[in-house]
């Protein structure tokens, strides 16, 4: 039995990401699918004193009706210093934040990106490895695709040799399940309720931030705020 999930690159996701990759034995990154702008593609939030504050990664848009998240230019490199100062006005004085600067900040300070899904891939795979788990992280791309928008993804769990196909709620909005059973592929839905609030800094807490806060708040024992991650 092989468990797969299929999802679009999301920048610094927030921990029900990270849970979802936990859960599976392969992540398939799906990012030659169209871009969508004030998306979670390449923004997220984190907690501050005056709330919650957006960082965006500013991205050139070319054609908005077909360009596909892997062929998303990075504008310029201004935003990585600005987006550094933000993690550590607000978050230098969490417990954990100088323990995961260490592999944080040269990302930021050292190296380059030129797309935004290899932004994307380098920092998940990052904060993976910090966690602990040791999922397969693919690109769609490396697999050979067919046309259709359930009846790709079902072919992708089945060339990557899934058996079962952990899937988010959202798409319950527009997933045809039949096509699953047609397959001989299980489709189950991932639950991203019942997490435990953790240590949080700056008033009213909140879930849905970037896994950042809950990292900086808690180091390696994160994963107990986390039901699949490695405990």
């Amino acid at each position: 039995m092989k468990k797969v999930a299929i999802l679009q690159s999301n920048y610094i996701p927030w921990k029900g990401y990270f849970d979802l990759i936990a859960s599976v034995d392969e992540f398939i990154l799906y990012d030659d699918v169209q871009y969508t702008r004030h998306d979670w593609r390449n923004r997220n939030q984190i907690k501050t004193p005056q709330g919650l504050q957006w960082l965006n990664v500013p991205v050139r848009i070319k054609d908005k009706f077909h360009q596909q998240i892997r062929h998303t230019e990075i504008a310029g490199n201004e935003w990585t210093a600005t987006h550094w100062k933000s993690f550590v006005s607000n978050y230098k004085r969490a417990p954990h934040f100088s323990e995961i600067c260490s592999w944080l900040e040269p990302i930021y300070r050292e190296e380059s990106f030129t797309h935004l899904s290899a932004l994307n891939r380098r920092l998940i795979e990052s904060i993976c490895e910090y966690l602990g788990i040791h999922t397969t992280i693919r690109n769609a791309w490396e697999y050979d695709q067919i046309i259709g928008k359930t009846e790709r993804v079902v072919d992708l769990c089945i060339k990557a040799g899934g058996t079962e196909y952990i899937s988010g709620p959202a798409a319950k909005n527009y997933i045809d399940e039949a096509a699953f059973d047609q397959r001989g592929v299980k489709l189950t839905w991932f639950d991203y309720s019942g997490y435990r609030k953790h240590p949080q800094l700056w008033g009213e807490f909140t879930h849905h931030v970037s896994i950042i806060d809950l990292l900086a708040n808690c180091g390696r024992q994160s994963v107990i705020y986390m039901k699949h991650a490695p405990k």
